[in-house]
């Protein structure tokens, strides 16, 4: 399970500076708004949804008011109730896709003929790096090795 969650974190680096600004993005442009507009929308500790969508809509407009609004002591609670509504969404939607892009076992991506499987160099107690038959880059099948020399090539040949 663990090389999934690393694979995952090493595919994935671009994808969370996307989404945190995607998340501040959201927040200057659909939090405020919200907020500002519900309160002003709130008379008698009701809300009324008339006054909420065309606040709103006015409020899409005005993205420095918003700011300004949203740190004064009747906005910031709503505000932080809105913005904590907004961070859970793109906290949800992070997760369903980090999940949906964690590999399905431990050789997804791994290319074919490659030495990737091994580490550490574990590879040349077998092999050799600099003179033999070539297998891969770097990577070489001694010939003048005592033992088992034999090479299996698995492919097709292929005509144009």
């Amino acid at each position: 399970m663990n090389y999934k969650i690393k694979n995952t974190l090493k595919k994935s680096k671009m994808v969370f500076i996307v989404g945190i600004a995607i998340w501040i993005v959201l927040s200057i442009l659909l939090s405020a708004p919200i907020a500002v507009s519900i309160v002003d929308a709130t008379t008698n500790g009701q809300l009324n949804l008339n006054d909420f969508f065309d606040n709103f809509f006015m409020n899409i407009g005005n993205v420095g008011q918003n700011l300004s609004k949203v740190f004064q002591s009747n906005y910031i609670g709503t505000f932080g109730k809105t913005e904590g509504y907004v961070t859970i969404a793109v906290l949800i939607f992070f997760v369903i896709g980090f999940i949906k892009s964690m590999p399905k076992n431990e050789y997804t991506d791994i290319e074919h003929g490659s030495s990737d499987w091994a580490t550490g160099g574990e590879e040349y107690s077998v092999l050799s790096k600099k003179k033999g038959i070539l297998l891969a880059e770097n990577h070489y099948l001694p010939v003048d090795k005592r033992g088992n020399t034999n090479v299996l090539v698995v492919g097709r040949i292929r005509f144009w």
